[in-house]
């Protein structure tokens, strides 16, 4: 299935149209179980909502029903002018024949389309003389218009916006034309993403878009969200994502949706007033039919009171019930077992490479982990965070020398722990046979915080899903005693309580962790140092993880002064990175500051200097339109052509100002 979903097929209209999608009166039913009750939104051009909800509220749902993939059991769904709808599922059947180039330019066939309609009208007009005919004039005014149309939505330019969106991605030169087959389903999935990016629908659906993204990437599609993106609809459990890219936040709860116009940092205050008042109603009411049914049954076979009494019987039954949803499990207080004593340093590393035949994952590395150090391990996929873990693991053969401390003793968790549960047990079971002392009296607790309440905690694990198992695996390395936890990707199939039950029981671990993560609200207030992986090195950063990506910032600034003034001399330059020091504090601030006021006053003229071309272009167009309405005869041709010209240029200086700008938004104002 393609990730494309498109609503009356005009690109161009749907641009030029209000971008609106109208949901009125939505119910969707399955076998007498009601998810969504009569809900009514809209969803207005530029748009930028959040859909929250714990798992199952039926955020997925009503994205596939807005993508027009499922009906609804009742209600209306309308989407206003030619509206185009792109959606990305969290799972999908992924193409492999083509190389990667090739699979994303397939967001351009409407472009192909319509550049060999524009060189056969081309050919045509070559060969005619009838210059001064209806039928001539016709066929250029529709030459005209394909051009203008063919212009507005990228004309020529594609190319370089494709490798901009793969290398945004995470995409490197070489992999441009490699086959998709040789890339793994994560990999792939960036792909589809790619083609959705690139068809810039008037509204974009994103379910988990962040699952399969390093924390470069991820910021890489903030950025694009915020700067080229129309109308956006997202699922995430990623809080800095959403917090980043959106500003409207609908809850899903109950069957019912509670529309914010707020980004989520303010909705989660808002949140918790509403269901303090919630709550408030709902114990009222509670008291008031305790009160009622307890005056029922005091008077009644009494014949004096039967008037009252059925009075009473007829307001209960007219009483439309309160309801609350399930507590919010986040605030459960979990610790883990107190850590074993170990050694000073739990892990060293010496000359430390790994290689797969002739390619080198990295080499030289060398760092010493300390006990009770919280490290986080980011970096892009497939530079090795991975491959160092089963390396400390024991799992695969490396070169150099790597050395646990004393009385080390590891829990686990990586996506294959799920594989190794016993799927004859419950999932009570599970975690009742690794819970020791109090924590025993509070496993179903426990379990509902991490998605497994009710009759879920009877569920055989022969049954579970691969993300449910994921999280019953995270749930018994939480209750067995360990000094060093590492954990690979821990949050990707967890919700954001779940997540928050987990890091506020890291916090408080007394042993050392190694965690591999993308999440950066995840690592926040977590790690205390970061090991960046890249180019076949690992670099240590002192700092959490916000430190670190303001420190890459400023070393990107610092890469792209020096590309773009290649000649400056040597002793001017700023240094390529700052000097280690205390976390908050990367090095010499007077000097980054002087490089980034420098870099920034430079972006600042180089966008005015393309304003300024754009203004002459757009001119210059003008008074070509005008001539070209004037003309007659044969000029008209050659008049064309010089128009096509100008308008390839403006669209090149159009592209090249939205990078300026965009460059320029990454930095402070």
């Amino acid at each position: 299935m393609d990730a494309f979903a498109v609503c009356k097929s005009s690109y161009l209209c749907g641009f030029i149209a209000c971008n609106m999608i109208s949901i009125e009166g939505l119910t969707v039913e399955f076998g007498g179980f009601t998810l969504f009750d009569a809900v009514s939104f809209v969803v207005n051009r530029k748009d930028r909502i959040a859909l929250v909800g714990k798992n199952g509220a039926g955020k997925s749902t009503l994205l596939r029903i807005l993508a027009g993939l499922q009906a609804p059991s009742g209600g209306v769904v309308s989407l206003s002018g030619e509206t185009t709808v792109g959606y990305l599922p969290q799972q999908m059947e992924l193409p492999g024949e083509r190389t990667v180039c090739a699979e994303a330019e397939r967001a351009f066939e409407h472009l192909h389309r319509m550049e060999s309609e524009i060189n056969r009208l081309n050919e045509t007009l070559a060969e005619r003389t009838d210059y001064e005919s209806e039928e001539f004039h016709k066929l250029i005014d529709r030459m005209t218009s394909l051009s203008e149309h063919f212009q507005l939505m990228g004309g020529l330019n594609y190319r370089a916006e494709l490798e901009r969106t793969l290398t945004g991605l995470g995409f490197m030169q070489d992999d441009f034309e490699r086959p998709t087959s040789e890339f793994s389903g994560g990999w792939r999935m960036r792909i589809e993403l790619a083609k959705l990016l690139l068809r810039r629908p008037d509204v974009l659906l994103l379910d988990e878009p962040t699952n399969h993204l390093d924390i470069e990437s991820i910021q890489w599609l903030e950025t694009f969200i915020a700067t080229r993106a129309n109308a956006v609809i997202l699922v995430s459990h990623d809080r800095a994502f959403i917090n980043n890219t959106t500003r409207r936040t609908i809850e899903i709860e109950l069957g019912k949706i509670y529309d914010y116009r707020v980004k989520y940092a303010d909705y989660t205050e808002l949140r918790r007033e509403r269901r303090e008042q919630q709550q408030r109603a709902y114990e009222n009411q509670q008291k008031k039919i305790a009160d009622t049914e307890e005056f029922i049954e005091r008077f009644r076979y009494k014949a004096t009171k039967s008037v009252q009494v059925q009075s009473r019987i007829k307001q209960l039954a007219k009483i439309e019930r309160i309801e609350v949803d399930e507590l919010d499990m986040a605030r459960l207080k979990l610790k883990f077992p107190p850590a074993p004593h170990s050694g000073a340093y739990p892990v060293v590393a010496e000359d430390l490479a790994k290689r797969y035949g002739e390619h080198r994952v990295f080499s030289g590395v060398d760092f010493t982990i300390h006990r009770g150090d919280k490290v986080a391990f980011v970096g892009k996929n497939g530079e090795g965070k991975s491959t160092l873990v089963k390396c400390i693991m024991g799992e695969i053969d490396y070169e150099g020398r790597l050395t646990l401390g004393h009385q080390v003793k590891i829990g686990y968790f990586a996506q294959n722990q799920a594989e190794l549960l016993d799927e004859s047990k419950t999932v009570f079971e599970t975690v009742d046979d690794v819970a020791q002392g109090e924590i025993r009296t509070k496993i179903r607790d426990l379990l509902g915080a991490f998605m497994f309440g009710g009759e879920a905690s009877d569920k055989k694990v022969s049954v579970l899903s691969g993300g449910e198992r994921s999280r019953l695996a995270m749930i018994r390395l939480l209750l067995e005693p360990a000094n060093l936890l590492i954990l690979d990707e821990p949050t990707n199939h967890l919700d954001m309580r779940s997540k928050d039950v987990l890091k506020n029981a890291l916090h408080d671990f007394d042993g050392t962790l190694i965690v591999v993560s993308h999440d950066r609200e995840f690592l926040d207030g977590l790690a205390d140092k970061v090991y960046e992986f890249g180019h076949g090195q690992v670099r240590e950063h002192l700092g959490g993880i916000y430190e670190f990506l303001e420190r890459k910032k400023i070393e990107n600034l610092q890469a792209l002064e020096h590309r773009t003034l290649p000649n400056r001399p040597p002793e001017a330059s700023p240094p390529a990175s700052p000097p280690p020091g205390r976390p908050g504090h990367p090095g010499r601030p007077g000097e980054t500051q002087r490089g980034q006021s420098r870099l920034i006053r430079r972006l600042e003229k180089a966008i005015a200097g393309t304003e300024q071309d754009i203004a002459r272009l757009e001119s210059a167009i003008a008074e070509l339109e005008k001539r070209l309405a004037a003309s007659e005869g044969v000029a008209d041709v050659a008049l064309y052509v010089e128009y096509e010209a100008l308008k390839r240029q403006l669209s090149g200086a159009m592209d090249r100002w939205t990078e300026q700008l965009t460059e320029r938004e990454r930095l402070p104002h």
